[in-house]
């Protein structure tokens, strides 16, 4: 049973799972993931635990579920973007650009040093929230946001894996 402090607090998170939605799954399908995360919220509401924070509880159900997604094969689909029909807030020239490097880089990691830099970086969770949700110790998630931020400096400075650092090998004769 629910009550309407337990609903507030659920919309409350709406705006952080939206978020976090798009940057997992994509515009497309966002909207879904979140849908499908309330869902699921709603109908295990009584494993909550009440007095904790229903954030990470939230986020948790989301990861879980879009990994569950990931894995099982899907209907090929063809992608409407329904922000097409709004217009595009203004934005200086180049950050336009800019976001679009910083998104196919972030695509580009592997998902888990990718959740781990979106749960921190825009929805700034703590560390020990992130590995709650994520079902991780604290120390791999420390790990995961360092290796994921080193190789979005490489991806966006154009740089080959793992290429500051490397030592370069002299010929001996």
């Amino acid at each position: 049973m629910t009550t309407q402090e337990d609903s507030r607090q659920l919309q409350a998170c709406l705006p952080g799972l939206r978020r976090y939605a798009r940057a997992l799954a994509g515009a497309a399908h966002a909207d879904d993931l979140v849908q499908d995360t309330v869902e699921r919220a709603w109908r295990k509401f009584d494993q909550w635990q009440r007095g904790g924070e229903m954030r990470p509880w939230l986020f948790s159900i989301m990861h879980n579920l879009h990994v569950d997604q990931l894995r099982r094969p899907g209907l090929a689909l063809q992608e409407l973007d329904d922000d097409a029909l709004l217009p595009a807030p203004e934005r200086a020239p180049g950050q336009a650009i800019a976001i679009g490097e910083m998104d196919a880089a972030l695509a580009r990691l592997p998902l888990g040093q990718r959740e781990v830099i979106l749960l921190v970086a825009l929805e700034q969770m703590p560390y020990e929230q992130v590995a709650s949700t994520l079902g991780i110790p604290v120390g791999t998630v420390m790990s995961r946001l360092s290796r994921g931020r080193e190789r979005l400096r490489e991806l966006l400075d154009g740089r080959p894996a793992g290429s500051q650092g490397a030592p370069t090998l002299k010929v001996v004769k």
